[in-house]
């Protein structure tokens, strides 16, 4: 087992998979089902999926779908979208879903991370947290929900969703979604700071290099789309996933 953890991130809308950029402009770019065969076969360790439109909807998780991703998924499987009580959380639990990750239902209020965390463990509920860098540069709190950026100080938030009980966090830069253009170095840097549980890092990988860079300024794990769902210059669609060994080589003291 890899002490950093390497986890694609699907993206679910209207039932099908697709990929933004800056968490604009989706692109479809497949069947879920047909990449979790895929990542089955490229024997990943974990799996994240988030459905971006469900909270922007103010609708539940599509369950039945879940059921079918979850049935699949030979993985540790973690799931975001729609999530705005427990019932809905013990519900996912029940159909096969490892973690739960919160985003929407934490902006305001704590107590259902509080709650999900007391029942099942911090160990089952993530936080997700996106920062989108405002005109000046100044990076802010950001609810892709919404499509707005809030004035809560996004480290007190960071502090806070780690003190009522996540067991992990997603750290997502917006600017970076789907670019491929490098992570957030600085940044990264400055969460895996203020945070005692893993943090994993979100928006801009496109190699390697990279995801070893994020884990050097203090990522516990990295996760990444547009880099396991694209390839070449043109954004064609393919599948990939790197080999255990150039996992095990990029994290190895030496590297």
């Amino acid at each position: 087992m890899l002490k950093n953890r390497v986890i694609p991130c699907l993206l679910l809308r209207n039932g099908g998979l697709y990929k933004t950029t800056k968490f604009d402009n989706p692109k479809y770019v497949g069947d879920p089902i047909n990449a979790i065969r895929i990542f089955n076969d490229k024997e990943v360790d974990e799996l994240m999926v988030l459905d971006i439109e469900a909270s922007r909807q103010g609708r539940s998780p599509d369950y039945d779908l879940i059921e079918q991703i979850a049935a699949e998924c030979f993985m540790p499987l973690c799931y975001g979208g729609g999530i705005a009580s427990m019932d809905q959380a013990s519900q996912l639990f029940a159909l096969g879903v490892e973690k739960v990750s919160l985003q929407t239902a934490v902006l305001d209020d704590f107590s259902l991370l509080a709650r999900i965390a007391e029942r099942y463990g911090s160990q089952s509920v993530s936080v997700s947290i996106d920062i989108k860098k405002n005109w000046l540069g100044r990076p802010q709190l950001y609810s892709s929900a919404r499509t707005i950026t809030l004035k809560k100080p996004w480290t007190t938030h960071l502090e806070d969703a780690v003190g009522a009980g996540a067991g992990e966090v997603a750290f997502n830069v917006v600017d970076r979604d789907g670019t491929m253009a490098g992570m957030d170095l600085q940044l990264i840097s400055q969460a895996a700071s203020s945070v005692t549980v893993p943090l994993i890092a979100m928006g801009g990988a496109a190699s390697l290099a990279d995801i070893k860079k994020a884990v050097d300024a203090g990522a516990s794990a990295v996760a990444a789309g547009a880099y396991f769902v694209f390839y070449g210059p043109h954004r064609a669609v393919l599948i990939t996933y790197p080999k255990y060994s150039e996992l095990e080589a990029l994290f190895s003291p030496q590297s």
